[in-house]
């Protein structure tokens, strides 16, 4: 890879297998009947930290030492379903947070990145949630949650992102244990 090399990038919370597995099951059966909606495959269902856009390549080893950095900082998260919900684009499932590690965490690898120049954090607050459904006009589904129990990931991970006719299509570049 050359310094001037592009890659769209993003940092996330991959969830276990299982967890994975109950999500694309549910979609499956709750939100296949949608018109003009596509499921996010099981392979791209995450919990996004950040989002960086298009980075050069020479910024890929500053990112991973701060995101290995906030890894060794957090404990994992404890995530629970809320609720399903629409917005514009998208449908998702909202998670809570139980005592709020996942949001630590979310705000230390934004001021990590800001601060090295890599990320511009958004002015709303952070949701944590897994796009699950994605649409051009919205279905107006009102499924039932999905039943996950309690979700513990236990990385950070740095994806990229290649777009497809297809869809999005996600790699994990680097993962990091939390709590390492």
């Amino acid at each position: 890879m050359e310094g001037d090399d592009r890659h769209r990038l993003f940092v996330a919370l991959p969830f276990p297998e299982e967890t994975v597995e109950r999500l694309a099951r549910w979609g499956a059966v709750e939100l296949a009947g949608a018109r003009d909606a596509r499921l996010v495959p099981p392979e791209n269902l995450h919990v996004t930290l950040a989002f960086l856009g298009s980075r050069p390549a020479g910024e890929l080893d500053a990112i991973a030492a701060e995101l290995a950095g906030a890894a060794r900082a957090a404990a994992p998260p404890v995530l629970t379903v809320e609720r399903y919900r629409e917005t514009r684009s998208v449908g998702m499932v909202t998670l809570g947070d139980e005592g709020g590690r996942a949001t630590r965490l979310a705000a230390d690898v934004a001021e990590r990145l800001a601060r090295i120049g890599v990320y511009r954090p958004e002015e709303r607050p952070w949701l944590p949630h897994v796009t699950v459904l994605r649409f051009r006009r919205r279905p107006r589904l009102a499924p039932a949650p999905p039943d996950l129990g309690r979700v513990s990931p236990s990385d950070v991970a740095l994806y990229t992102s290649v777009l497809r006719r297809t869809g999005a299509q996600y790699a994990i570049r680097d993962a990091f244990p939390l709590g390492g």
